[in-house]
């Protein structure tokens, strides 16, 4: 009886390591050596006190040039929860989460920055929006630190105007930092834009979220690495991935112009008939060819936009090329209950 008592409580605990859902934690990575080793300490501490969950830490290696690969590769020698992506060069951000999402092996992803401005300590919270049955569990920034007036400002107005020219919900001082469930990173999978914005995909995706409000701390060491011409281009992907009403814009701009134009020249004639004045203002009349000659160039340019991202689009170019990966042990996990059910669908 003692032996058989032995056998059936090895199986359930067996049972109940199996049934663990696997937690992957995505961590996108450029020249952040100074950080990574208290990243490290932070979700080492986290993965001990929430131990009833399996967990996996992925980064992404976009072509750092520092140190960040070997420190990356002296952790996993210490922790086999530790696996890695190392991209051939640096592919940017967003297609960096994309190798991450086609790599991840947990039952959800957590996608957080490495130099801890994401804290840790907000994951177990969005773990239990998730065991509540919530899919997309985001981030959402109380204030935005320490960036400038200016900044703030030209982020507001960004986001007012994304959300008044989309028919997605994209929300203001939300980022990439969220929880994902298994069902919505397998969608984002699929979509395979070479030029991402990944804050739309998300709103484009659906499914059920909710928000986790955090503080933004400071960066642990270093200094961000996103230039102003960097957060430019993703402005422009924003709008131009999810939204063709600049294009509807210059239209009504130029239909606009067309009438003032139109109205004018009727005004012209009826003036020169009545009061017999010749037609004044060279000066005017070359005003008005030059004003009207910048809005057909920017049109023209809004138009050049778009063909470009169709121009890189219809290449069907790889998003990311892997130069080395060391990933996790097999693991087989139990898929989660709304992931079932939306197998079943």
């Amino acid at each position: 009886m003692l032996h058989i008592d032995i056998l059936q409580n090895k199986k359930q605990s067996n049972n109940n390591f199996y049934a663990m859902r696997k937690v992957t934690i995505l961590i996108p990575c450029f020249n952040e050596e100074a950080c990574l080793n208290k990243l490290y300490t932070a979700l080492a501490d986290l993965m001990q006190q929430n131990n009833s969950y399996a967990w996996e830490i992925l980064f992404i290696n976009d072509g750092s040039t520092d140190h960040t690969l070997n420190i990356i590769q002296q952790l996993r020698k210490k922790d086999n929860r530790i696996c890695y992506i190392n991209l051939s060069r640096n592919f940017g951000k967003e297609n960096a989460m994309l190798a991450g999402f086609d790599n991840a092996s947990g039952d959800c992803v957590v996608i957080m920055d490495a130099d801890l401005q994401h804290p840790p300590h907000v994951i177990p919270l969005m773990l239990k929006k998730w065991e509540e049955g919530y899919d997309d569990v985001y981030g959402k920034r109380k204030t935005r630190g320490k960036e400038s007036f200016l900044r703030k400002r030209i982020s507001l107005l960004y986001y007012k105007v994304l959300q008044h020219s989309t028919r997605y919900d994209i929300l203001e001082n939300v980022g990439d930092f969220r929880l994902l469930d298994r069902k919505c990173i397998t969608e984002l999978q699929k979509l395979r834009e070479t030029e991402r914005y990944t804050k739309g995909m998300y709103a484009w995706i659906g499914f059920k979220k909710i928000g986790v409000e955090f503080e933004t701390q400071d960066r642990v060491e270093g200094k961000s690495h996103m230039s102003i011409r960097s957060l430019l281009s993703l402005a422009t992907d924003g709008i131009t991935s999810f939204t063709v009403s600049p294009l509807k814009w210059s239209m009504v701009v130029g239909m606009f112009f067309s009438v003032v134009a139109f109205m004018f020249l009727i005004y012209t004639l009826i003036h020169t008939w009545i009061y017999g004045d010749p037609v004044q203002g060279y000066p005017t009349i070359l005003t008005v060819i030059l004003f009207l000659g910048g809005i057909q160039l920017l049109s023209l340019g809004i138009i050049g936009v778009y063909l470009g991202k169709v121009f890189n689009e219809i290449k069907h170019r790889p998003v990311y090329v892997v130069a080395e990966k060391e990933l996790a042990t097999p693991y087989n996990h139990t898929p989660s209950s709304h992931s079932k059910a939306s197998t079943k669908q």
